[in-house]
């Protein structure tokens, strides 16, 4: 068994919309199923007894299969809920396609090398394979990768409201909604927080001077540089006093009810280890974390110091033990408890209670380890979101907004939060910029609250989802010309348009990078850009294959055709039948309340329909089609030509287009163009824009090289017209050939190359479409011939001409812009000349020059 090739996908993709890695798997003869493998299967499940089971008989059943059933049970059974796999047989004998599907990619990586090895381990008769381990590590690996409790329970309270998200970092920083209509978060942190704030309440001394400037209670006490000060501190204020960090964060270094000279200095020590130390007033009673969100207390908790219960019979390090053991408690943050420090600090807290490590305290004697109640030091969490008094949640309100946070974790000490604090010589002695939201998520006692959620309608209120209107399009022919018209129309309407094609990705009208951008990097780069209120992405089967999408859904996806000659042969997509399949993945992960915009007339458009969720708007410069015409007799969106119009029908409703207004379709005569018309317009109105900024659109835009560069760019050379496309398949030919034979000309010249990824048959078969319509033929050969022979391509074209029906003369030439000059020097006035442009800027730029030469 060899893996050739591994890659993630991480969106929507060919097989499921689960992100998946995948992985082309060759099996020698003997590896295809396991009846060949003697003793294979028992020793397989000797060495992982969780496989489960191989959904095939054994005679159908190769080691992809098991590579596949493997990688998804090793992430199963370390807690990942995946549940899909799959495993296909290609064209090619021997070779398999193995998708399975992961939550975190590092992981699912892993799993799969891990299957591999434990095949490997299992086709060898002494081979071993330490399962546990392999879990174990896949486990470990996964809670290191995630997304912590606080920032998941946000995500996933974003992902019940319909609102996209994308993990920016590796850590916690994401990005929630696209575009224009974006936010971020950092944990419990939002983009809305200022960094003065966050450095007020980092400040705790300048914290409660503010506080008590709002009426707040806080304790008494300050900074100190010394364990001299600090000592006369505590003398000054009254024992028992709390020694903390000015500037910490998670209990780290926090000391309180210090009775003695001794334990204070033990306290100093460890709160200089973190940063400048300060002497408060310790305050009786418990601690407190009330979380605010927004102007409102979601949750409250009260956190009890770590302690263990004797039994008479064990040591205070054994019992430590035993409750770290629980699987509850971990090292970090990602489980709902944190074990237990035993530190000096905890020696030193025992001391107090006139105990050691190694003593055995009586059954039933509390043994405290710490008197701060942090989480992050091994303490624990009761709900008492229901007692909080309404002065106390008042006060935790006007703590947050004193210092300016959104959401804000407020410390506070007191007997009861059911009396006002003023009542019981209460305070709030903290406030917190990222609260952890474990305690709230998951207490160790009491019922968890859903604190990400009102985080989430803190950043969206009810009704809005984040998203902004995607319109994904693509198709054999007409994609570039049909998501640069749709981006114009949203433009039209005031909208700011972020746009991807094989051109590059624009953003409010400005380029901002160059080259093939029609893949999901391009697209989730125009999502994350904060000037874009809507976005176009012409979608390319190749970044379909190689990623998957780059949204999980769309408001609208428009698919032109399915032809031919569009890299047929290439990554297992050998016919038009496994092309449309690869298409329609953008019609598949349409929001139920958008629309398909489909070709009525391409029988493998019109197959997509069903597997749209929303609504589906079929398009067809045949008004009496059959798919069209039964599709509007139901009360359905069309879109057709009547009587010189582009007409939009639903139901009695109907909207027209006089094409002599479309200047792109050139009063109609342009037959391509007039679809390519359709098609936006169709978008847009699954969109939802305006009539009239639709109108205003066609109307506005022009097909030249600014606004479609390579899409049938019109000029005038000494009296004869010259056009540029960057037609290069099959289909292209038979849509210019159509559009030339309307347009006069005394003599037709065409210039063209052709791309060496593509088959024999589609390279030979554009210039047999060109010999029947041009009367001469310029052949040139390209700098990148894509893995052919000096000179292949070009014999392949001129094959093609034999028996020509029209072309007379046929001339090779080295060299894109030679072959150029050359048709131009020919040219007389009234001739005709296409020119299928390879690079197109450069090309462009030298035609435009030749132009103005005149």
């Amino acid at each position: 068994m060899d893996i050739s090739r591994i890659r993630a996908l991480r969106g929507p993709n060919l097989w499921s919309r689960h992100t998946a890695v995948e992985a082309i798997v060759a099996c020698s003869s003997e590896e295809r199923a396991l009846t060949t493998l003697p003793g294979f299967e028992d020793r397989l499940r000797a060495l992982f007894p969780g496989l489960g089971g191989l959904r095939r008989q054994p005679d159908q059943v190769s080691l992809a299969h098991v590579l596949e059933a493997a990688t998804l049970a090793l992430q199963s059974q370390a807690g990942c809920p995946v549940t899909f796999s799959r495993t296909t047989a290609t064209v090619e004998d021997g070779i398999y396609q193995v998708v399975v599907e992961y939550t975190e990619e590092e992981v699912g990586r892993r799993a799969l090398a891990a299957a591999e090895a434990l095949i490997q381990a299992a086709l060898a008769p002494q081979g071993s394979f330490d399962a546990a381990a392999a879990i174990a590590a896949l486990r470990e690996l996964d809670e290191d990768v995630r997304l912590g409790p606080s920032t998941g329970s946000i995500v996933n309270a974003g992902l019940a409201r319909g609102i996209p998200y994308r993990r920016l970092t590796q850590g916690s920083l994401v990005q929630f909604g696209w575009g224009s209509k974006q936010r971020r978060i950092w944990a419990a942190e939002v983009d809305s927080t200022s960094a003065v704030s966050e450095s007020i309440a980092q400040d705790k001394d300048l914290t409660k001077t503010l506080l008590r400037a709002a009426g707040v209670p806080v304790p008494l006490g300050r900074p100190v540089d010394s364990v001299d000060e600090a000592w006369e501190v505590a003398e000054e204020i009254g024992l028992p006093v709390v020694v903390k960090p000015q500037d910490g964060n998670q209990g780290k270094g926090v000391t309180v009810n210090i009775t003695s000279r001794e334990h204070l200095e033990l306290a100093y020590k460890a709160a200089e280890e973190i940063g400048q130390p300060m002497v408060e007033k310790f305050l009786p009673g418990s601690d407190y974390r009330l979380l605010v969100v927004g102007h409102k207390l979601v949750a409250a908790a009260r956190r009890d110091p770590p302690l263990v219960i004797g039994d008479g019979e064990h040591t205070v390090r054994q019992l430590v033990e035993q409750v770290n053991a629980d699987p509850r408690r971990g090292d970090g943050h990602a489980t709902s408890l944190t074990k237990i420090r035993f530190d000096d600090i905890a020696v030193a807290r025992l001391e107090i209670q006139g105990l050691t490590p190694e003593s055995v305290p009586a059954k039933g004697q509390r043994v405290i380890l710490r008197n701060n109640a942090n989480l992050s030091t091994g303490g624990t969490a009761t709900d008492v979101t229901d007692d909080v008094h309404p002065e106390v949640a008042a006060r935790a309100v006007a703590a947050a907004q004193m210092i300016g946070l959104d959401i804000c974790g407020v410390d506070v000490v007191c007997e009861s939060v059911i009396r006002p604090l003023e009542e019981q010589s209460g305070g709030i002695v903290e406030v917190n910029a990222a609260p952890g939201l474990r305690m709230h998520l998951s207490p160790s006692f009491g019922k968890g609250r859903a604190v990400g959620e009102a985080i989430i309608n803190h950043l969206y209120p009810p009704g809005e989802d984040g998203r902004i209107p995607v319109v994904a399009v693509t198709g054999t022919n007409g994609k570039t010309t049909t998501a640069r018209l749709i981006a114009h129309l949203f433009a039209a309407s005031g909208l700011r348009v972020g746009m991807t094609n094989t051109d590059g990705v624009h953003v409010n009208g400005r380029q901002i990078d160059s080259g093939d951008c029609s893949g999901p990097k391009s697209a989730r780069n125009v999502l994350m850009h904060p000037d874009v209120d809507a976005a176009v992405f012409e979608t390319a089967r190749g970044g379909v294959l190689r990623e998957g999408l780059g949204f999980d859904r769309c408001q609208v996806a428009v698919v032109t055709n399915i032809g031919a000659g569009d890299h047929l042969g290439l990554n297992y997509i050998t016919t038009v039948e496994d092309l449309a399949v690869l298409k329609r993945v953008i019609v598949q992960n349409v929001a139920a309340s958008g629309f398909a915009v489909l070709n009525a007339t391409d029988p493998h458009c019109v197959a997509m329909a069903p597997e749209c969720p929303g609504g589906v708007i079929y398009f067809s410069a045949d008004r009496h089609h059959p798919v069209l015409a039964t599709h509007r007799a139901q009360g359905q969106r069309c879109v057709y030509i009547d009587d010189g119009h582009l007409v939009a029908a639903e139901g009695s409703a109907r909207e027209a287009i006089a094409l002599r207004d479309i200047p792109l379709t050139r009063h109609g005569t342009i037959g391509f163009q007039v679809e390519n018309a359709m098609a936006a317009t169709a978008a847009a109105w699954g969109a939802g824009l305006h009539w009239d900024a639709i109108r205003a659109g066609l109307s506005s835009f022009v097909n030249d090289v600014d606004g479609a560069p390579g899409r049938f760019n019109v000029m005038d050379y000494r009296g004869a017209t010259l056009i540029a496309d960057y037609g290069h398949n099959p289909d292209a030919m038979r849509a210019l050939v159509s559009a030339v034979e309307a347009m006069p000309a005394k003599r037709r010249s065409v210039v063209i190359s052709g791309a060496g990824d593509r088959r024999d048959e589609d390279i030979r078969e554009q210039t047999q479409i060109l010999g029947a319509a041009f009367d001469e033929v310029i052949l040139y050969q390209d700098a990148c011939q894509r893995g052919r022979e000096d000179g292949e391509v070009l014999g392949l074209l001129r094959q093609g001409l034999e028996g020509a029906a029209r072309t007379r003369q046929v001339d090779e030439i080295r060299g894109e812009f030679v072959a150029i000059d050359t048709a131009l020097a020919r040219l007389q006035p009234g001739d005709l000349c296409l020119v299928l442009v390879d690079q197109v800027e450069e090309a462009l730029a030298h035609l435009a020059k030749r132009c103005a030469e005149g």
